[in-house]
């Protein structure tokens, strides 16, 4: 269902198309676009906080990057991979296992050093909730936070890595809006976050993203996408930059966030329409 009215663009057309989809589904949608360009958008219940899932770990590299670039630490040293971590609820020690983590292949280096690009690399592209906690307790969920709001995300809260139980028992939950994510996202297209170097660094990483079933498969076929997926029971969101050109200046930011709907296909599907459609309108000219 659709919790407020869209606004924003002014081709009826296209908001009633995609206010249409919205309001279809039996979930809680909301839409964040906007075309870097000229501030062009639609928006459609854009501050309705929801469980963050696994799209918290997009702030999270961020501040790694601006940390690295601050010169707190390198980028390329090594963190001794470790599945056991503390829990911000009551100071428990919990440990993670490969059974409920999309990235299982990490767990074979517990023991082992890796380098925290290579750790970054992974909370992104296979969304590594192994090495999610493990830079968590690097760049600290309040920092993560903090820099959230240097650049306008003034609702998303990052306060834990994953699979701290006691914390989720106890409503302690990293949580955004659609509004929040497209901040950040446009905030990074615009060179906003780190120099040239990293930027570039952040946008290649997020464009390796594997899982794109939501607002990549939407688009024509070889249309570049940097984005972020997050997924849990009857959550399905996807953050993306979406480059319809070779020219930069053609990008736009994009957010479906869905709750609500334990039809994970279902909730693909909802992002994939809302996708076409965004896309459609950017590029009639």
């Amino acid at each position: 269902m659709v919790m407020s009215a869209c606004q924003g663009d002014d081709r009826p057309g296209f908001r009633v198309r995609v206010e249409r989809v919205a309001r279809a589904a039996p979930a809680d949608v909301s839409v964040y676009y906007r075309r870097l360009s000229d501030g062009d958008s639609l928006l459609i219940a854009p501050d309705v906080r929801m469980h963050a899932a696994s799209t918290m770990k997009l702030p999270v590299m961020m501040r790694v990057f601006r940390d690295a670039e601050a010169g707190r630490f390198d980028l390329d040293s090594a963190l001794v991979v470790s599945t056991r971590f503390r829990s911000i609820a009551d100071g428990s020690s919990y440990d993670i296992d490969s059974t409920s983590d999309s990235d299982p292949g990490l767990y074979a280096l517990v023991g082992m050093a890796v380098p925290m690009r290579q750790l970054v690399t992974r909370m992104i592209t296979r969304s590594s909730n192994l090495a999610t906690n493990m830079l968590v307790a690097l760049a600290e969920a309040e920092r993560v936070t903090a820099m959230c709001r240097t650049f306008g995300a003034d609702s998303i809260e990052v306060l834990r890595g994953v699979e701290d139980l006691a914390a989720f028992e106890a409503g302690m939950n990293n949580t955004t809006t659609a509004r929040d994510l497209g901040v950040l996202l446009a905030a990074l297209a615009r060179g906003e976050v780190a120099d040239s170097a990293a930027t570039a660094d952040m946008i290649d990483i997020l464009v390796r993203q594997e899982f794109n079933e939501g607002i990549p498969a939407g688009l024509p076929p070889g249309t570049r996408v940097a984005h972020k997926t997050g997924a849990i029971t009857g959550i399905a969101h996807d953050a993306a930059i979406v480059y319809p050109g070779a020219d930069e200046q053609s990008a736009y930011v994009l957010v479906v966030m869905v709750r609500g709907l334990d039809d994970h296909a279902a909730a693909l599907s909802i992002m994939r329409r809302i996708s076409r459609a965004v896309f459609e309108h950017q590029t009639a000219g």
